[in-house]
């Protein structure tokens, strides 16, 4: 569920029309939707209701300060991969103890900064990690709170570039090396063990997958507990979104309409709460993209049109660096005119952009809507994993950001001008 959707012919952002932000701050441009966020949090809180439960918001998705200050203020906690990442969280006023460090290559200052700021737990990759995590706290008299990551070796069948549960994938330690990753934590004095986490991946739209790895993991788990009283078990992220046909899904009769909706909340917590009560610890979830996927577009102009022999290419004014999911992923977001077509006319066109690439594409032979010059187009479902990725390749300064709450939009990242551009370089 989102909260955009046209109203008198015009697609709005909540009640802000999309063509009156363009008209005052120009494209690309990004807007999001502080009430889907609110949503979307509330439904997944809501729908674990008797599950002893934390949600920590992974930052990577979209870690805009507005976005983390609204979350901070509904409660969340954070999954952080960066030292920079928990600066962001604590600058936005969320609290160090509720963040969760992961990643399999955290430096030395990282570390020393994240034990300053009194973080939850490091979830630890590797033996290696593990030591050079008591060495850097042994250094500054800390002792590091740690949960070690399992890789349950469940094919979450999702893109191989986000899928992370496998015993081929860089992260975690494999199941059947658990206790002696957990005896030699055990033994090291500067270690103190709080958890265990997991994740398999991204991107989910069916409950199967996250069930097979719950109920792999759950024995070790409970073992885990007997032998070192832990805490807390992460189940990771990894709920999937609507990308098709995502402008419908933000109609309350989508799911009657559809008979194979995305993996909800409740289907969600239907399946998992029973296997995880049992354990009676607290059980954290880490969502990034349910969080934050279809609560923001990314708004482009159409140049012009490009006529070949072969295709027909609609040129935009966003390209690759605003928006790389497509060319990295093959991801698929919806391409919508901010100003309805009532006519219904389609073509099939590649939507592309400036960059020098020939991968600066938002879609190939499609069916879209017959768009035309000077038009503004909505690239839906561009909340996740969009903005935090963009770069200034061509020399293109980033685009703005807008937040909308209710009738207001503000300001949440201001557009970079060329001066921006070269200001780092002496």
């Amino acid at each position: 569920m989102h909260q955009f959707r046209y109203r008198q012919g015009i697609l709005h952002c909540e009640e802000v029309s999309l063509q009156a932000l363009v008209e005052e701050h120009g494209t690309p441009l990004y807007v999001y939707s502080a009430q889907t966020f609110r949503d979307n949090y509330q439904q997944l809180h809501t729908a674990l209701k008797g599950l002893d439960h934390r949600i920590a918001y992974a930052v990577k998705a979209n870690s805009n300060l507005s976005v983390l200050g609204l979350l901070a203020e509904l409660g969340s906690g954070f999954d952080i991969v960066s030292g920079g990442e928990l600066f962001r969280v604590i600058k936005a006023g969320g609290d160090p103890k509720l963040c969760s460090f992961a990643g399999v290559g955290k430096t030395a200052e990282e570390i020393r900064y994240a034990l300053e700021q009194g973080i939850h737990c490091f979830n630890v990759e590797s033996i290696a990690e593990l030591e050079f995590i008591n060495e850097v706290a042994e250094g500054v008299g800390a002792t590091a709170p740690i949960a070690v990551r399992i890789n349950p070796n469940v094919d979450a069948k999702t893109h191989r570039y986000i899928s992370t549960g496998k015993a081929e994938n860089k992260f975690g330690i494999d199941h059947e090396d658990a206790h002696e990753v957990y005896e030699r934590a055990a033994s090291l004095p500067r270690i103190q063990i709080k958890g265990v986490q997991m994740h398999i991946g991204s991107q989910l739209t069916s409950v199967n997958p996250f069930v097979e790895a719950v109920e792999r993991v759950v024995p070790l788990v409970a073992q885990l507990k007997a032998a070192h009283d832990i805490e807390f078990f992460s189940i990771g992220g990894g709920i999937g979104i609507v990308y098709n046909d995502a402008l419908a899904s933000g109609q309350r009769d989508w799911w009657d309409r559809h008979d194979d909706p995305p993996l909800s909340p409740v289907t969600y917590a239907k399946k998992l709460v029973p296997l995880l009560q049992p354990l009676d610890l607290t059980i954290l979830l880490e969502p990034g993209r349910y969080m934050a996927g279809n609560a923001g577009v990314l708004l482009t102009t159409c140049l012009y049109e490009k006529k070949g022999h072969a295709k027909t290419f609609k040129v935009v004014d966003a390209g690759m660096n605003d928006l790389i999911r497509p060319a990295l992923y093959q991801g698929h977001h919806e391409i919508v005119p901010v100003r309805e077509d009532e006519a219904g006319t389609r073509v099939t066109a590649d939507v592309v952009g400036p960059i020098c690439e020939s991968g600066d594409f938002f879609c190939q032979d499609r069916e879209i809507a017959d768009f035309q010059a000077n038009d503004i187009i909505a690239l839906m479902s561009a909340g996740a994993y969009s903005f935090t990725m963009a770069s200034n390749y061509n020399s293109r300064p980033m685009p703005p950001e807008i937040l909308v709450e209710g009738a207001q939009a503000r300001i949440a990242r201001h557009r970079q001008s060329w001066d921006d551009l070269i200001a780092p370089e002496p």
